[in-house]
């Protein structure tokens, strides 16, 4: 094949940095690109965040590169072990004391109390205040460090037994003496083995009566049936009415199948929005969200000495904060952008809720703002937007659809919600099926299969109709 030359002309995306930098800022979250933005302040002597900002609102898109970058208008703010047996006790009551104060007056000693105090601590500041021989004390403790995060005791006292040093001789009956003690600790229930000797141990506690009686006996016998609505097999076995049973069923349900979770450590994480909608002057209005929006500027210092100095070696971080300033700029005025043309189409939501809201693709506002879908992507995933009907990560507004009979689309959010309405509104003692939801459905000119309204009930977690069937 004989060589030769040829001109072939092709276009291509070249990805500067500052691109890169701008699409890796759009799909972070509000507290991802906080984690971002210390690396960067940490890195480039530069850039800081101007502590001295004063607290008033700016448009988007004013400031320079050189300047501190400021927050959008925002036309209201938002309100915005048998070692050291010996000395534990006083040690645990001390710790669980300093816990809370009761003199004062604006303090909740239960929200105190399960937030600093463990179970564990719990249950033995109790043991520490009862008159129990040594070897008992002990073996409570044993119970106390065996039991799971809901206060059960997971172990067998066989398994228990056989895991305690042989020279002790510690016998099964010793245990479940032991065991007895813990029982009538608090958090009543705690100890249990079983979520059947859970519910039990509470109803003991409570005064005898008629309702008490029967609420044990179905415990003990017919807890399976209980938990399947199986009312006919309820009152042929107890033999009691409508009236009496239901007043039963009340009384188990009241009682808490965990008791031990109250003290357990709770993983509380909180959304900052990055939009907020208000209604104003009978119109929505979208703004970013100030609390929301970093404020960086270039150290004045540093800038001043490399107007005097050119070929600084501060230059390329010059460079790099002005763009890391100009695309945090960027970033919330496209999240703006998109944020307005959600609200544009979902109007109708933010006024009756769920029930009426649209159906809505990403490409749909990809080609009202000229963007690409993907972008429309990266800015809906992980931002959030406060409304007057709560906080909504943006891509909750979009969604699959639904048609309809008269050739229309209707969402799947939408459809959730009614089917949420009409179960709400059901007879206890006829629930829907699913079947007649789609039938009622379809009486409204929707079409939804029976899988389909399963599907969209179990999202919500509704149980299935059996289980929702009361007496």
């Amino acid at each position: 094949m004989k060589p030769s030359l040829q001109l072939k002309l092709t276009q291509h995306l070249a990805l500067t940095p500052q691109l890169a930098l701008s699409i890796k800022l759009l799909q972070l979250s509000t507290l991802d690109l906080e984690h971002e933005l210390e690396k960067y302040l940490r890195e480039n002597p530069l850039l800081e965040r101007d502590e001295m900002y004063a607290q008033t609102d700016v448009a988007p898109g004013g400031g320079s590169g050189d300047e501190a970058t400021s927050p959008p208008t925002v036309d209201e703010r938002t309100e915005q072990s048998f070692s050291d047996e010996e000395n534990w006790p006083v040690d645990e009551a001390a710790h669980f004391s300093s816990s809370g104060s009761f003199d004062d007056e604006d303090s909740d000693y239960q929200d105190v109390q399960a937030a600093t105090v463990s179970l564990r601590e719990h249950l033995l500041w109790q043991l520490g205040l009862m008159t129990l021989p040594d070897r008992d004390r002990v073996l409570v403790r044993c119970l106390v460090d065996a039991l799971d995060d809901d206060g059960y005791l997971t172990q067998s006292l066989d398994e228990l037994v056989d895991t305690m040093p042989a020279e002790l001789g510690i016998e099964l009956e010793e245990l479940q003496i032991a065991l007895n003690h813990l029982q009538h600790f608090d958090p009543t229930g705690v100890g249990a083995r079983s979520a059947q000797e859970c519910l039990l141990l509470q109803l003991e506690a409570l005064p005898v009566d008629r309702t008490r009686t029967l609420a044990a006996d179905i415990v003990r016998h017919c807890l399976d049936q209980l938990a399947s609505h199986d009312f006919v097999k309820l009152k042929k076995h107890t033999g009691c009415d409508d009236d009496a049973l239901r007043a039963a069923h009340l009384l188990i349900c009241s009682l808490n199948p965990r008791p031990g979770a109250q003290f357990a450590s709770s993983d509380t994480r909180y959304v900052t929005p990055d939009v907020v909608v208000r209604k104003l002057r009978g119109q929505w209005s979208v703004s970013v969200n100030s609390d929301a929006f970093p404020r960086l500027r270039i150290n004045s210092l540093y800038a001043q000495i490399l107007s005097r100095q050119r070929g600084s070696g501060l230059a390329v971080h010059l460079q790099e904060a002005r763009w890391l300033i100009r695309n945090v700029q960027q970033r919330f005025d496209t999240i703006l952008r998109v944020a307005q043309a959600i609200v544009e189409r979902q109007r109708q939501f933010l006024d009756h809720g769920e029930v009426a809201m649209r159906p809505l693709v990403l490409r749909e506002i990809a080609d009202l703002l000229g963007l690409h879908e993907s972008t429309i992507s990266r800015v809906t995933t992980q931002k959030y937007m406060a409304t007057p009907r709560g906080i909504f990560e943006l891509k909750y507004f979009f969604g699959s659809h639904v048609g309809t009979e008269a050739g229309g689309a209707y969402s799947a959010t939408a459809i959730r919600a009614l089917i949420k309405q009409l179960i709400g509104a059901e007879e206890p003692k006829k629930p829907l099926s699913d079947s007649q939801i789609s039938e009622v459905l379809g009486q409204q000119g929707i079409v939804v299969a029976r899988r389909t309204i399963a599907k969209y009930r179990e999202a919500l977690s509704i149980p299935p109709v059996n289980l929702r069937k009361s007496i």
